[in-house]
């Protein structure tokens, strides 16, 4: 197994730790016994029925075995782009077998009112939320991406894109200013080719980015000029909102000449919380920090005495609509574990009919007679 190799697509000890001795060909026996081998690989993308992988010995289609398709309860379950996966060969490509446990995923809740978690990139060690700065420049939006970044082990990186349309940059970076949190901020025009350079460092050898942000804020431009080539379509936003059409419809890892790993992501523009690790404390520590001096431990901040928070808002040090973001995606997140709960009971009980079929099937002591 070249792990040289592997480590250009993203491969580390986190990874390497969950081989066991089949998956590398040996069966634990007290004489071991050849088996073949299981391969690493990395989703580059997924289709209708099958998957498009890198691996060592560079770019081959995957499709699931019966078992993992058997063994996965909900589409969370399936790979996604990035993730990594153990394969067998077969005649014309791999049989995934399994998918390796992920050390970072940006997920969210399905569209619709099914309650299923869908991964839009896995295994990302930076984040960059991009945003136009046009009509689409909205801080209530970065805010909610910026909550789930956190969430997803990932780092977040905030990209301000087309810079030459702000006549006035200074009131974008003010009214970005009380959401950002130490967040990283770059102010680029990938049209221009201005600011580049800065995404560029992060591009280093089996480092992953992935790129979200709505239709029409330039992901595939960006990602276009990073890698000195036309990879992903472009098109022209709407006039009056700045709203795009989606030119991406799908995920997709792709290499750039650095090294680095680029995911362009379909635009979201509603992204509906998926979290079940999620915390308040990382995107709001400007709030939490100014909670726990309140008179009351159970302080709404509301006009209770003794309140840090409003006295903050009143002298101005703290903004009134970031602690009303606050309390929105409290509710979100009490929300979303009333929900998780509620299915966790329900596949508990389709669970418990299987097993009392299986336990009625089984023999009896009238069967012996």
């Amino acid at each position: 197994m070249d792990f040289e190799a592997l480590k250009a697509l993203g491969w580390r000890a986190h990874f390497a730790d969950q081989l066991t001795q089949e998956d590398s060909g040996l069966k634990p026996a007290r004489t071991p016994a050849r088996v073949p081998a299981r391969v690493p690989a990395r989703v580059v993308r997924e289709d209708v029925n099958r998957y498009h992988l890198l691996y060592e010995g560079g770019a081959a289609f995957g499709v699931l075995s019966r078992r993992l398709r058997g063994e996965s309860a909900s589409r969370g379950d399936l790979p996604a782009v990035g993730d990594w996966v153990l394969c067998t060969p077969a005649d014309q490509g791999f049989v995934i077998e399994r998918t390796l446990a992920r050390f970072s995923k940006f997920s969210r809740k399905v569209a619709g009112d099914r309650f299923e978690e869908q991964v839009v990139a896995a295994n990302i060690d930076t984040v960059f939320i991009v945003t136009g700065l046009d009509d689409n420049f909205s801080p209530g939006r970065i805010e909610r991406y910026l909550m789930l970044a956190f969430s997803s082990g990932a780092t977040p990186v905030i990209v301000l894109n087309k810079a030459d349309l702000a006549d006035d940059l200074e009131k974008y970076l003010e009214r970005l200013a009380p959401i950002v949190m130490g967040t990283p901020v770059h102010v680029i025009s990938a049209l221009e080719g201005d600011g580049l350079a800065e995404l560029e460092s992060y591009m280093q050898e089996g480092h992953t980015v992935a790129l979200l942000g709505s239709s029409g804020v330039g992901k595939s431009t960006i990602i276009n000029a990073i890698l000195g080539y036309q990879r992903f379509d472009t098109g022209e936003v709407r006039q009056g909102d700045s709203r795009g059409r989606h030119t991406t419809t799908f995920r997709e890892l792709c290499v750039a000449d650095t090294g680095g790993l680029l995911i362009d992501t379909p635009g979201m523009r509603e992204i509906q919380i998926w979290a079940p690790d999620a915390s308040l404390a990382s995107s709001f520590e400007d709030v939490e920090s100014l909670a726990m001096r309140c008179r009351f431990t159970d302080c709404a901040h509301e006009s209770e005495p003794g309140c840090a928070v409003r006295e903050a808002i009143e002298s101005g040090d703290l903004e009134e609509s970031r602690l009303r973001s606050y309390k929105k995606f409290g509710k979100e997140l009490e929300h979303f574990a009333e929900k998780q709960d509620a299915s966790v009971r329900a596949e508990r009980k389709v669970s418990r009919k299987k097993f009392t079929k299986t336990i009625r099937k089984r023999p009896t002591k009238r069967d012996l007679s």
